[in-house]
């Protein structure tokens, strides 16, 4: 036991010499999780529009002042006819156009209805209908202001409500992800990464028949980075928390309970790893390569799985990444117990126990 112990300090020691192990341990997934919470999101802020406004009449400019008010438009430009809408999109930097009617505050007093025209520029189509979603959310609370005091009958009002999210703030959805993406490609990179150094400088036959037995030695490379991911899960939590003001509503016991478990699973993917590679750079290319694009693209991070292809879908089946975003979710946005999430908690298991007899298969012929 005293060998094992020295032996999984020596590895501390080695973590901590290698400056670059450090920065990808540490300064990665905080850049990613900073990068991921604040430069990329699906909602809008100070976004350019120009108005046309034929009416000008108190109706329009009580509506333009709202739309200048609220924190999602600024209003850059007031044009003067519909010929200069197509410069003042070739410049890039209006992306909205909105239009009032002529005569628009009479029609309104009048016939009770009135139009407004919105062109946006859709060579982004999802920022495109983000505008047009929170232009019709600003018009129809000003519609609602004036028509306090009238009544309609036989009139149908739909009412929507968004529940765990309903700001519908990206960063609840980014943050599962991220730290799904960041525990997969560091566990399973670092891990691969430390053995096949150990093979490729001919130091692992050596560690093979040293007294420290088999086994040990492989727990003792695997021991150092469940704890340094620990580390790093714990790290993104508290920004998450603290930072972007996302809620854990669920238990932070079984967060971290799944969190491990997600960790272990990875790591037994990086020893599989290690074991089909004999360098360092191919265990970093089927890595990153091999796992960063299944994980982002199938596990539900970006794009939902039930709009792919049934053949994706099938395949998604298959990435440990997809069951632990959604138990994350649970927990962390929905307040589940283990209850509502046995099932993705034993899919986890059953692959983490699968990872690791095939890489004792795959090292029974070295380790023995």
């Amino acid at each position: 036991m005293k060998r094992f112990i020295g032996f999984i300090k020596k590895e501390f020691y080695h973590i901590f010499r290698d400056k670059r192990s450090l920065f990808i341990l540490f300064g990665m997934p905080i850049a990613q999780i900073m990068l991921f919470g604040f430069a990329i999101t699906n909602e809008i802020n100070n976004v350019d529009i120009a108005i046309l406004d034929h009416s000008k009449d108190a109706t329009t400019q009580e509506i333009i002042n709202k739309i200048a008010s609220s924190k999602y438009f600024s209003i850059r430009q007031l044009i003067k006819n519909e010929a200069e809408i197509e410069a003042v999109f070739k410049k890039g930097k209006v992306k909205a156009v909105l239009i009032f009617e002529k005569d628009f505050s009479e029609n309104l007093i009048k016939e009770s209805n009135a139009n407004i025209q919105i062109i946006t520029d859709a060579t982004d189509p999802n920022a495109a209908n983000t505008i047009s979603n929170y232009t019709n959310s600003i018009l129809q609370k000003y519609q609602q202001e004036i028509n306090k005091n009238v009544k309609s009958p036989y009139q149908i009002v739909p009412e929507s409500r968004m529940v765990y999210n309903p700001e519908l703030k990206s960063v609840f959805m980014f943050v599962p992800g991220v730290m799904t993406v960041i525990l997969m490609l560091v566990s399973a990179m670092m891990t691969s990464i430390s053995i096949t150094r150990e093979k490729e400088m001919g130091t692992m036959e050596i560690l093979l028949v040293s007294p420290i037995k088999p086994f040990q030695v492989i727990l003792g490379k695997v021991f150092p980075y469940i704890f340094l991911s620990v580390i790093n899960a714990v790290v993104i939590v508290l920004l998450s928390i603290f930072v972007f003001k996302m809620p854990v509503e669920g238990s932070l016991f079984l967060l971290g309970f799944e969190s491990v478990l997600f960790i272990i699973n990875a790591l037994s993917l990086g020893i599989l790893i290690s074991t089909i590679s004999s360098t360092q750079q191919t265990a970093m290319m089927i890595s990153l390569m091999g796992l960063m694009l299944p994980v982002i693209l199938l596990s539900g991070f970006i794009f939902p799985i039930a709009s792919m292809h049934f053949s994706l879908q099938i395949i998604s089946h298959i990435i440990p990444a997809k069951w632990f975003i959604i138990i994350l979710k649970g927990i962390m946005l929905k307040g589940v117990g283990l209850t509502f999430i046995w099932k993705e908690t034993l899919i986890l298991v059953a692959m983490t126990l699968f990872f690791i007899v095939l890489s004792i298969k795959k090292y029974k012929i070295r380790l023995e």
